[in-house]
Parts: C-alpha cells; sequence; structure tokens
C-alpha cells in the first residue's frame, strides 16, 4: 500500500512558475515509478510526466516538456513538478500516481493503468 499526498498548488498568473509536491508514504527501499497527472474541468486525465525509481528517466507530456521539471528525492520517496511559463490551459487538478510494479516507465505517454495508487490532488489555476 502506498498513501500519496499532494502539495503546492494554488492560484496563479499568466506566465508564473508553482512547484507541486508529492510525498510517499512507502518505505524508501521500496522502488517504483511515480508521475504527474492533470484534469481540467470537462475533460480527461492526462499524462503530465513520469519520472524512474532513481530519477535517472524522465517523460513528458510535449506540451509541458519545455515548461515543467520532474524530479525525485530518493531519500524521502518524493517527487516534485516544478512549473514554470504558466499558461491558462495548465489549470487543472493536478494528481500524483505511483506505479508499484515497475522501476522504470514502460513507455511515453505512461497509461493511467499503469498506475496503482493515486493521490487526492491538489488545484492549480492559472490567470490570464
Amino acid at each position: 500500500q502506498v498513501q500519496l499526498v499532494e502539495s503546492g498548488g494554488g492560484l496563479v498568473q499568466t506566465g508564473d512558475s508553482l512547484t507541486l509536491s508529492c510525498a510517499a508514504s512507502r518505505r524508501s527501499s521500496s522502488t517504483f515509478v511515480m508521475g504527474w497527472f492533470r484534469q481540467a474541468p470537462g475533460k480527461e486525465r492526462e499524462f503530465v510526466a513520469s519520472i524512474s525509481y532513481n530519477g535517472g528517466s524522465t517523460f513528458y507530456n510535449p506540451s509541458v516538456k519545455d515548461r515543467f521539471t520532474i524530479s525525485k528525492q530518493n531519500t524521502e520517496n518524493s517527487i516534485y513538478l516544478q512549473m514554470d511559463g504558466l499558461k491558462p490551459e495548465d489549470s487543472a487538478v493536478y494528481y500524483c500516481a505511483a506505479d508499484i510494479d515497475r522501476d522504470y516507465p514502460s513507455r511515453n505517454p505512461s497509461p493511467e493503468s499503469e498506475y496503482d495508487f493515486w493521490g487526492q490532488g491538489t488545484q492549480v489555476t492559472v490567470s490570464s
């Protein structure tokens, strides 16, 4: 069992930066893929970024690739999403997820179906 708790969402303006955090409850010796997804009102949840157990491999949705950075704090099993150059279309609820069956993401984009545990989500709103 893995519990995921996101934090760091908020209301910002176009062009601003924001960093989301996700803390995983599983012991640090566990290795697994973690990722970020987002869901805007009236839209399906979409993949944002994923990272391997050691932080050495990352994948991004092309719409965020040059603006967002996913990183991992291995000793604490936490991941982060640094979001720069935010746009109104980035507004969504952002979810952290864990894929405990893999050490490396299987492909880009990572399918939702491969993730076993999800956080409660954190709202990001970007005003124009």
